[in-house]
């Protein structure tokens, strides 16, 4: 198949283009370098049925071109990160929102099937663990710039469904929990690189809030595993379905396990949300997905665990820095 994939020079979508080269698929990307960076796909370069353009999805005659070549549309292309999310608002609900509108007004035009990248932010402050893909949703109130994001990534779901239900242009939605591996940077506030970075360096590990909250984190090459599969499933449009691990670990823990791993000397200290962020900023406790009906339709199992993510983080981090 032909496959463009929006925001493809980012961490995830540069995995998603290798893999879908590795399985013969032509792929074409498209990122501005806002968040994504050359060096992720600079081992693309050169290879058969590889392109990309240095753009962004806002230039509507250029993404009607490309998605007019596609057979498939994974739209990655966004702000992520909580850093970037709550200093810059305003970019990340234009980008978010408006990115969306723009994939799916021409795809539609061409019934091309979509696949919509949404996060597990979207249960937002939702107690009811783990996730389910039909729960409600729980977000803070709109002066707290930190559900921007949250809500912004659940307007792009209600749109994209709303496209499939009125002009039945077939999309996926696909809601990822903590994706994590190599390639990833901690600049806008992942965790995971961040703290393997910090202890490498012999910096202190520094764990926001109590470090009691929990995530759970999903190794890459799981995640684009099944997003390829998705595409090849018939009970997968039109859906909803949640992406990740149900390991759960506390940050602090995180944060001690790093230090273990990396024989690092680092301090682990806590800084408070009220001087990481904004005052008064909130956070979700925890973040487990129920995998009940991505693993009914496809059969989808995370096969690696969180010792075998953090070896591969810390190996990866250890060969930049030489």
């Amino acid at each position: 198949m032909r496959v463009l994939l929006t925001g493809g020079a980012g961490f995830v979508g540069s995995h998603l283009a290798e893999l879908l080269l590795d399985r013969g698929h032509q792929v074409s990307v498209i990122d501005d370098l806002s968040t994504g960076a050359m060096d992720n796909i600079a081992h693309l370069k050169g290879r058969p049925g590889f392109d990309y353009v240095i753009d962004s999805v806002m230039n509507e005659p250029l993404m009607a071109e490309l998605i007019d070549r596609a057979d498939v549309v994974y739209h990655l292309a966004a702000a992520v990160g909580v850093k970037l999310i709550v200093e810059a608002p305003v970019r990340t609900i234009e980008t978010n929102v408006h990115g969306t509108e723009v994939v799916l007004k021409h795809a539609s035009k061409k019934d091309k099937l979509v696949v919509i990248f949404s996060t597990s932010e979207v249960y937002g402050k939702s107690t009811d663990v783990p996730f389910r893909e039909d729960a409600d949703l729980v977000t803070g109130p709109t002066f707290k710039h930190r559900w921007a994001y949250a809500c912004s990534k659940a307007i792009d779901e209600f749109l994209a469904l709303a496209y499939h239900r009125e002009r039945h242009l077939p999309v996926i939605v696909v809601r990822l929990f903590n994706t994590v591996g190599p390639r990833q940077t901690g600049r806008y506030g992942m965790v995971i690189p961040t703290f393997v970075g910090q202890a490498l360096a012999g910096r202190p590990i520094t764990v926001y809030g109590d470090g009691q909250q929990t995530r759970s984190f999903t190794y890459v090459g799981d995640v684009v595993g099944a997003l390829a599969r998705l595409i090849e499933a018939p009970g997968a449009v039109g859906e909803v379905f949640n992406v990740g691990n149900t390991e759960e670990i506390s940050i602090m823990a995180l944060a001690e396990r790093i230090k273990a791993m990396t024989g690092s000397a680092s301090e682990i200290v806590r800084i408070p949300y009220d001087q990481a962020y904004d005052p008064g900023f909130e956070d979700m406790p925890r973040r487990v997905p129920a995998l009940e009906k991505i693993r009914a339709l496809i059969g989808y199992e995370p096969t690696v665990t969180l010792d075998g993510i953090l070896e591969r983080v810390i190996a990866h981090q250890r060969a930049d820095d030489r």
